[in-house]
C-alpha cells in the first residue's frame, strides 16, 4: 500500500512497484487514517508511509499498524518514505514500529529493494541514511538499562555493535569469520534477549546505549 498525500507521488511509486512481476499494490491512501482503514481490510504486506500529511500523520498511523493487530493477520512492514532536511520524526517513527525508511529521491532499484527487503521479515537500513537520521535523533527518549546488554554472550554484543553499524549478515560473517546462519542466529537470539522486533530496534537501541556512536562525515 502507498500513502502520501500528494496523488502524482503516489501514482509514481504505485507505477514502479506495480511494473515488477513479484510486487503488486493492493491500495493507496492519502492520509493515516484512511491507511489504517484499508490495511485492516486488504492486509497489506508492506506500507510504504509518508511522515507528513493533513489529518493523521504518518506517525500515529506507523503506531496503529504496527501495534499488535487484533486478528490473525500480521502487522504490514512500514517503510517511512521521507526527506531528511524536513522530517524530524523519522527516529520517533522507527521507535513506533517502521521498519526503515528511503528518501524520497531515491533510485526506483531502491525502492524497490527495500520494499523487498522489509517484506522478507528485515529491516531496511542503509547506512548513508538510516545511520545519519539515527544519529541526529538518538538520545531523544529516555536512555534504556545498560544492563540489559548483560543478557548476550561476547559474540552477540559484537553482532550488536555491527548491525548498530549498518552491516549486512553478509559482512558480519566476513568480519567474524562465521558464516551467515550463524550470524543469523546470533542476530535472533540478541533481538529475543532483548525483547526486540527487529534490526532497526536494535541500531536504536546500540545508539541510546552507547553502543555505537554518531559518526561526523558520511
Amino acid at each position: 500500500m502507498v500513502v502520501d498525500d500528494q496523488a502524482v507521488v503516489r501514482a509514481g511509486f504505485a507505477a514502479i512497484v506495480d511494473a515488477e512481476p513479484d510486487l503488486r499494490v493492493v491500495a493507496e491512501a492519502a492520509d493515516g487514517a484512511h491507511a489504517v482503514q484499508l490495511a485492516a481490510e486488504l492486509v497489506p504486506d508492506v506500507v510504504l508511509m509518508d511522515i507528513r500529511m493533513p489529518g493523521m500523520d504518518g506517525l500515529t498511523a506507523t503506531r496503529l499498524l504496527t501495534a499488535a493487530p487484533g486478528t490473525a493477520a500480521p502487522a504490514p512492514r512500514v517503510l517511512v518514505l521521507t526527506t531528511f532536511d524536513q522530517d524530524a520524526y523519522v527516529h520517533d517513527a522507527l521507535r513506533a514500529g517502521a521498519s526503515g525508511f528511503l528518501l524520497k529521491d531515491a533510485r526506483p532499484e531502491e525502492l524497490l529493494a527495500g520494499i523487498r527487503v522489509v517484506a522478507s521479515g528485515e529491516a531496511m537500513l542503509a547506512p548513508t541514511v538510516t545511520r545519519r537520521l539515527i544519529d541526529a535523533f538518538a538520545g531523544t527518549a529516555p536512555a534504556p538499562d545498560p544492563a540489559l546488554l548483560d543478557a548476550l554472550t561476547p559474540r552477540e554484543h559484537e553482532v550488536l555493535a555491527l548491525v548498530a553499524a549498518g552491516h549486512t549478515n553478509a559482512e558480519i560473517s566476513a568480519a567474524l569469520g562465521v558464516t551467515t546462519g550463524t550470524v543469523k542466529s546470533h542476530v535472533n537470539a540478541l533481538l529475543s534477549k532483548l525483547g526486540l522486533r527487529d534490526r532497526v530496534q536494535a541500531t536504536i537501541l546500540a545508539y541510546d546505549l552507547g553502543l555505537a556512536r554518531p559518526r561526523n562525515t558520511y
